[in-house]
């Protein structure tokens, strides 16, 4: 996929006298910006399943266990 921006031309001319490479920046920002919201996502799913696991008892987990190896 190929992204473009406009940027204003004096922002050009400071990132080439610096030596800036644009693409390396907007893909670290991009892959910080998913990054970011993956987690916001697992957040809102981690808390609507709070209310679930907060039921579940330690015993229950142990029987679901043992059923399981009992099974194989």
């Amino acid at each position: 996929m190929t992204v473009s921006a406009k940027i204003p031309k004096q922002l050009k001319e400071k990132m080439r006298r610096l030596k800036i490479k644009p693409s390396r920046i907007m893909r670290k920002a991009l892959e910080e910006e998913v990054k970011k919201r993956e987690l916001e996502e697992l957040k809102g799913e981690i808390s609507e399943l709070k209310p679930i696991l907060e039921k579940v008892t330690m015993e229950d987990v142990v029987k679901c266990i043992r059923e399981d190896r009992e099974n194989r």
